[in-house]
């Protein structure tokens, strides 16, 4: 090998080996998903050894009836039940229990309640969401909006 062609190898190596690097680390679902309606965006980022959830765009950010900020109104506690949606953390101990897949609890906006749920990262742009009462379940796919 000339001292030219052990240069150009070196060098090749040194563009290559992160992005193969990367590909075997793959991320997680660290990111932006919209939910399957279409009505919500959740920024998801590693929390220490969990994955925390945060809304962070609404379809419908004006509530209707009051021409203010969608505000959490259906929770029970009245402490929370006025703070805004847009910065909602939904979910902050989803933790690995399987390669592409995290458990915890998950808040619903929507009914005032927390489920236990699991993310599954099921492709590089779906991301299952699933929600427990018991043994009764029910998810979603979400899609991958961006970094």
């Amino acid at each position: 090998m000339t001292t030219r062609s052990a240069l150009f190898a070196a060098a090749m190596f040194a563009v290559l080996a992160p992005a193969a690097a990367n590909a075997q680390s793959a991320p997680g679902p660290q990111g932006t998903w919209l939910t399957q309606a279409g009505d919500a965006k959740v920024r998801i980022k590693s929390c220490g050894a969990a994955l925390c959830g945060t809304i962070v765009w609404l379809r419908q950010p004006i509530d209707p009836n009051t021409g203010k900020p969608q505000i959490d109104d259906k929770n029970p506690d009245p402490a929370r039940a006025s703070r805004p949606v847009i910065g909602l953390q939904i979910f902050g101990d989803m933790r690995p229990v399987s390669q592409g897949k995290w458990s915890g609890h998950i808040y619903n906006a929507d009914d005032g309640k927390t489920y236990e749920a699991s993310l599954s990262h099921t492709g590089p742009t779906s991301l299952h969401v699933e929600g427990c009462v018991g043994s009764l379940c029910g998810g979603e796919n979400w899609t991958f909006e961006g970094r």
